[in-house]
């Protein structure tokens, strides 16, 4: 078994108000708390992060999945909630996969394209890792083209 490990460099000034910069391999972004929790909204938050973190992974790996389904392309919704009372929490992810599947798609191909956009949110590493603390479902749209 092989351990993989990525960087990340962090900076920041103030407080709930204050600012910073973060950088990890080609990700460099500016970072604040966001305007919605009383921030300055400057740059990406944490809460914008985990919602990428989430749905790149799920994304990738639902694209991994289609592959053998003959999909080459998809596209990608995900909404992430918040709760800040009485302590900030996140609550539940949701992703919404569409997927456009050619019009001579057989029925058991849009079983098979429906159920790999369920088991991409289970084999995902980032929502094994986010199991038991945020809800993460599913809701896919297939079309016809």
């Amino acid at each position: 078994m092989s351990e993989h490990r990525f960087d990340l460099k962090a900076e920041w000034s103030g407080g709930l108000d204050g600012t910073g910069h973060i950088q990890a391999g080609n990700l460099l972004a500016a970072i604040s708390v966001p305007s919605q929790l009383e921030g300055p909204g400057i740059g990406t938050n944490p809460e914008e992060m985990l919602l990428g973190a989430a749905a790149t992974c799920y994304l990738i790996t639902l694209g991994m999945l289609l592959a053998r389904q003959g999909i080459a392309s998809l596209e990608l919704k995900s909404e992430i909630f918040v709760e800040n009372s009485p302590a900030m929490k996140v609550n539940r992810i949701i992703h919404r996969p569409q997927i456009l599947v050619a019009a001579h798609t057989l029925p058991d191909q849009l079983d098979k394209i429906n159920k790999a956009a369920y088991r991409a949110e289970q084999t995902c590493m980032i929502s094994k890792a986010l199991k038991g603390n945020v809800e993460v479902t599913v809701e896919p749209e297939i079309s016809i083209l």
